[in-house]
């Protein structure tokens, strides 16, 4: 993770992050073809000044406000799979009171790949689009999420396997696939642009543990990038169905329907953890509270621990079952950064402040 502590964005959050993540190659595997990587990729905000001239050149006049990025995974060699699901994102977005400017395909470069990755490569493209509401920023998240999750269904229920949608925001913007980690700019070339500016940016490489890489499951996911394996996972999956019931109906009335089930089928450890942040970050929670409540410190038995502290924590415990790891964690809600590790400590992070 890398962030400007004043909250302002620049180029060299970006430049770092991509450095950064070209430094940390020896995580990840590589197939035999010495190209085809496990996933690696980066997470920053949308720079608003680039695709402000976008959305001019393709003929538009921006509107003020924030200009909302999908970066979709679409189906590639089945065209009519594609068709159909470009027609439910669109048809969702425009449900949800939000006006389309156009899709655009993400420039790649297909040399920088290997064979396996360019086998199962989608269809990668970006849908921008504005809120002529003018809503508040916290309810377009919350409305975004249940758009996405609106969109998934359709495609799951249509057969559409390869619809995969990266990040769908104002706030965050995700570059990922199944490329080595210092092949990133090489193959998206958006990354090299100067004006591609963020506060914050969230870099991984992963390494496949439990799960057979994918370019759905690279990381970042939509909030998290995490380093480890979830020992609890199935103790916690099972937790949030029975939790799922209540919570949902509370959190979303209406469109608690959408957001069920909270666990997506066919992910990752990370990317189940990522899906319950993400609810609990939509449901109301900030992003620090809701890093304690899935992935506490240890309080039971410290010592020096302030009895707020402890207090706090006991809470939680009585809130939700701790997610166990090994676990190191970079997050970003749109608003706040957040670090932290959990309570076994069995994944090592530091930090610097320069």
């Amino acid at each position: 993770l890398v962030c400007a502590i004043d909250g302002k964005a620049r180029r060299e959050v970006v430049t770092l992050a991509i450095g950064a993540l070209k430094s940390v190659w020896h995580r990840g595997a590589v197939d035999a073809d010495g190209k085809t990587g496990d996933g690696a990729g980066i997470l920053i905000e949308p720079p608003q000044d680039f695709f402000r001239e976008l959305v001019a050149r393709m003929g538009h006049k921006p509107k003020s406000g924030t200009i909302i990025v999908g970066q979709i995974f679409l189906p590639r060699v089945d065209l009519g799979a594609q068709e159909r699901a470009r027609t439910i994102v669109e048809s969702e977005i425009i449900r949800a009171g939000f006006e389309i400017y156009s899709w655009r395909q993400v420039p790649v470069d297909i040399s920088m790949i290997g064979e396996k990755a360019n086998a199962t490569r989608p269809e990668i493209e970006q849908v921008l689009f504005h809120d002529p509401a003018g809503r508040d920023s916290a309810l377009v998240d919350k409305e975004l999420f249940l758009v996405r999750r609106r969109i998934e269904k359709r495609a799951l229920a249509d057969n559409i396997t390869e619809l995969y949608i990266c990040s769908l925001s104002g706030k965050r913007l995700i570059y990922k696939g199944m490329f080595l980690a210092e092949q990133i700019d090489g193959f998206y070339p958006d990354l090299r642009d100067e004006r591609f500016v963020s506060s914050v940016a969230i870099y991984h490489q992963r390494y496949s543990t439990n799960t057979f890489p994918q370019w759905r499951l690279a990381q970042p996911f939509r909030m998290l990038a995490h380093n480890g394996e979830i020992n609890t996972l199935k103790g916690n999956i099972n937790w949030m169905k029975s939790h799922e019931i209540r919570m949902a109906s509370e959190a979303f009335g209406e469109a608690s329907a959408d957001v069920k089930p909270i666990i997506q089928p066919g992910g990752s450890d990370s990317a189940a953890l990522d899906n319950v942040f993400e609810v609990l970050v939509r449901a109301g929670r900030e992003a620090p509270m809701a890093k304690a409540l899935l992935i506490p410190a240890a309080w039971a038995k410290s010592t020096t621990m302030a009895p707020a502290h402890r207090a706090f924590y006991a809470y939680c415990n009585a809130v939700m079952e701790p997610w166990d790891g090994p676990a190191a964690l970079a997050m970003f809600d749109g608003r706040w950064a957040v670090a932290g590790m959990d309570r076994n400590g069995l994944r090592p992070m530091r930090y610097a402040l320069t």
